[in-house]
């Protein structure tokens, strides 16, 4: 096995589409102060009933549909998120359950942020090289990258939640022996960069409605100052200057990365595919390097930083726009909370 290859794409997203003005009824904010800063014009929310697991599904349906394959010849799920539904079980298992995929195989998430997706298929390489995976006649991998980052957000302020969006995208995978495949992942550990503390349920219910008064159905280790903190912390909090002189870095080596495991300059590839996060990140480094904007892929100004998402999003919204075609060279980048960061080469 000399790569990997994808062969089908899926994407989904929620049913309402928030434009920048329409945040004002929540914030202080306003479409030129978020398009100025981050080059987003629109994002994507969960409303009513819609979860993760919903969009999920349906991106791994669309992805099998086309691919032309079968549920069960898919013999490995992954989803690359940080947003699930369930504490147990994975995003990957409920997708199997929906999708009615025959049992037998493995089927979990992994949690890299805003990294997931290059992590996911470096994990997927490695696991079907070992020759423990996706035999005879399963040989498919489902990879899905999903977020619904909504429900993290706090919209009484503007600095994280105008950033933000929901959607997933899902790839089938298959090995190969035409295409080359190169992977290269790292993280290093920063809390306080971009988090989000993890709430429990019992350690909040009990909260008056005044929020005066928390009896803990857990009495053993929570107080009510700590609980109080936790819930606070539920929000997602980020130090916006450490993390973009951080995204500036990762990308740029990740580029010189790519290059140097390739054999091909970044002026060669079709397109860098980079997490979309901030179109001023990807503006720094594209002037940085001297390379065309054309060079880059964007779509950013639509869904906003979709998380383990926005990676297979760019690569569904470029198939379906007729970039992706027999012979395509592409080197995707991602960086996130972690902090985590990696990048591939992709040929299809």
């Amino acid at each position: 096995m000399n790569g990997i290859e994808i062969t089908g794409l899926g994407k989904a997203l929620p049913k309402t589409s928030l434009k920048n003005d329409a945040l004002k009824q929540y914030m202080d904010t306003s479409d030129e102060w978020i398009r100025s800063r981050t080059g987003i014009e629109s994002r994507y929310l969960c409303t009513g009933r819609e979860s993760l697991t919903d969009l999920a599904a349906e991106a791994s349906r669309k992805a099998i549909e086309d691919a032309r394959i079968r549920p069960e010849e898919i013999g490995l799920l992954i989803c690359a998120t940080c947003t699930t539904d369930y504490m147990v079980p994975s995003v990957a298992c409920a997708v199997q359950e929906i999708l009615k995929i025959p049992g037998g195989v493995p089927a979990f998430d992994i949690n890299a942020a805003c990294s997931g997706f290059v992590y996911g298929l470096q994990l997927i390489y490695a696991l079907m090289n070992s020759g423990t995976v996706c035999r005879s006649d399963r040989k498919y991998v489902l990879l899905i990258g999903g977020e619904q980052l909504s429900k993290m957000l706090d919209f009484s302020e503007r600095s994280v939640s105008v950033l933000f969006g929901d959607g997933a995208a899902a790839v089938i995978v298959k090995p190969s022996k035409d295409k080359h495949f190169f992977c290269h992942t790292a993280a290093e550990g920063d809390r306080s960069a971009l988090y989000a503390h993890t709430v429990g349920r019992n350690q909040i219910t009990g909260l008056s409605k005044q929020g005066e008064k928390l009896v803990s159905p857990n009495p053993l280790y929570i107080s009510e100052d700590y609980a109080r903190e936790i819930m606070k912390d539920g929000y997602l909090k980020m130090d916006g200057r450490k993390v973009f002189r951080f995204a500036v870095r990762a990308l740029s080596s990740e580029i010189d990365e790519m290059e140097r495991q390739s054999g091909i300059r970044a002026e060669d590839v079709d397109y860098i595919v980079c997490h979309q996060a901030n179109l001023r990140i990807i503006d720094y480094v594209r002037k940085q390097r001297k390379l065309p904007e054309e060079k880059f892929f964007v779509n950013l100004q639509k869904y906003g930083n979709t998380s383990g998402a926005s990676i297979p999003l760019a690569l569904a919204d470029m198939k379906e726009k007729g970039l992706l075609k027999p012979g395509s060279r592409i080197f995707c980048i991602g960086f996130g909370a972690g902090l985590t960061w990696g990048g591939c080469y992709l040929e299809f």
